[in-house]
C-alpha cells in the first residue's frame, strides 16, 4: 500500500496413472526451468486444439480467479505445435503435452517433475480419441489444477525454505508460537506483541499480510461477522497516505445501476492443510478517508497450543495494472508454511 499500507507430491489420483508414455521423453539435462509462475506451455495439435478436447482444456486451464473481481485465468496458456516443442520451450517450468492416438487404450494423465529441467511439471494428457480424452480430462478437472497449482506453491515454499529471512522468522516464533519461515524479499514494516505487518513494496504496487491473534473463547469468533470485526479492529493499525486514513474492510458495493449501495460480505469458506482446519475469507479492502483499496484474502485457526485465533490476512494494491493473480499467490502460499508447535512443546517452551 504505497509505503505505508501496503516434496512436491504427486496426488494419489495421480500416482496410479504413472506409466510408460511415448509422448514423455525424459531428458535430465539439469537446466534450470523457464517461464513466468503461472505460464503453461500446452503442446498440442491443431485437430486437437479446435475440437472439443481443445475448448475444455481452455476452459479448465483459463477459468477466473476465483478470489479476484476482475477476470484473470488461472493459467497464462501458450499454445504451441508438437513440432516447435523443443529447445527453450521443453524447458518451461509448466507442461502439458496432449497425446492423441488411436494406439492408446485408455485415456489418462500422467505426471513427471523435472523430466527436462528443474523446478518443473510435466504432464501428458493421452487418449485415444479427441471425444473420450475431453470427457476424461473434465471430468478430472480439479486433479489437473491441484497438481500444477501445487507446483507453483512447491516453488514458493521451496524458497522460503531456502532463503528465509532469518530476523522475521525468528519474529514470528516469538510472537506467535508457530515456525514460518518468511522469504527473504519480504520487510517488516511495524510489530506489536498479537500483530505483525509485513509486506514487499514496488514502485507501483504492493503484496502484503499482516498476522494477528487473540484469545479463543467459542467457536462463534470464527463466523463472518465476528472475523470480519476482528480484521477492522486489526487493520486499522495499518495506516494509509493520509493522516487519519487506515485499512478497513468494504462493507458495501454499489449496486447493478450505479446508483445505490448494497451490503456485501466477504465469501467464506473452510479448508484444511495437513490436519490443520482453516477458515477462509475473500473480500475487498479499502482505505478509510482515502481513495485506495483491493483485493484481500484472510486465513484463520485456532493455535491449539496457545489456545488463541491465529489470522494471517494477505492483501494487494496495483492500481497501474490489471493483473493481480500472481501477487495475490504468492501471499496465498505463505499459510502453507505454518507450523504449528505441540501443547507439550509449547508448555516445555514456556
Amino acid at each position: 500500500m504505497k509505503r505505508t499500507i501496503l516434496s512436491i507430491a504427486i496426488s494419489a489420483l495421480f500416482a496410479s496413472m504413472m506409466v510408460g508414455c511415448k509422448a514423455l521423453h525424459t531428458v535430465q539435462s539439469g537446466e534450470n526451468a523457464t517461464g513466468k509462475p503461472y505460464e503453461l506451455v500446452v503442446v498440442c495439435a491443431q485437430q486437437a486444439w479446435v475440437s472439443e478436447l481443445g475448448d475444455t482444456l481452455q476452459a479448465i486451464l483459463k477459468q477466473p480467479v476465483a478470489e479476484l473481481p476482475v477476470y484473470e485465468p488461472m493459467f497464462d496458456v501458450m499454445r504451441i505445435l508438437p513440432n516447435n516443442f523443443k529447445s527453450l520451450t521443453e524447458r518451461h517450468r509448466n507442461i502439458l503435452v496432449v497425446n492423441v492416438s488411436p494406439d492408446i487404450k485408455e485415456p489418462a494423465l500422467v505426471v513427471k517433475y523435472d523430466a527436462t529441467a528443474h523446478p518443473q511439471v510435466y504432464i501428458v494428457a493421452q487418449g485415444p480419441d479427441n471425444h473420450t480424452l475431453a470427457q476424461y480430462v473434465s471430468e478430472n478437472r480439479d486433479n489437473l489444477l491441484y497438481v500444477l497449482e501445487k507446483a507453483e506453491r512447491d516453488r514458493k515454499v521451496s524458497y522460503a525454505y531456502n532463503y528465509p529471512s532469518i530476523p522475521l522468522t525468528q519474529l514470528m516464533k516469538e510472537t506467535f508460537s508457530v515456525n514460518m519461515p518468511i522469504p527473504d524479499d519480504y520487510a517488516l514494516r511495524t510489530k506489536s506483541e498479537d500483530m505483525v505487518w509485513i509486506s514487499q513494496e514496488f514502485p507501483t504496487s504492493s503484496e502484503g499480510f499482516f498476522v494477528y491473534k487473540y484469545p479463543f473463547e467459542s467457536a462463534d469468533q470464527l463466523k463472518v461477522d465476528a472475523l470480519v470485526k476482528a480484521r477492522n479492529r486489526f487493520a486499522s493499525r495499518i495506516p494509509g497516505p493520509r493522516e487519519g486514513s487506515y485499512m478497513t474492510t468494504v462493507s458495501k458495493v454499489v449496486d447493478e445501476s450505479g446508483e445505490n449501495y448494497i451490503p456485501t460480505k466477504p465469501d467464506y469458506k473452510t479448508i484444511r492443510i495437513g490436519d490443520q482446519p482453516w477458515v477462509v475469507m475473500t473480500g475487498l479492502w479499502e482505505v478509510e478517508n482515502y481513495f485506495m483499496g483491493g483485493t484481500f484474502v484472510s486465513y484463520t485457526t485456532v493455535n491449539k497450543a496457545t489456545n488463541e485465533v491465529f489470522t494471517i490476512d494477505c492483501y494487494v494494491y496495483n492500481p497501474k495494472k490489471p493483473q493481480k493473480r500472481n501477487l495475490l499467490r504468492d501471499l496465498q502460499h505463505l499459510v502453507y508454511m505454518v507450523n504449528f508447535p505441540t501443547q507439550e512443546a509449547a508448555a516445555t517452551a514456556q
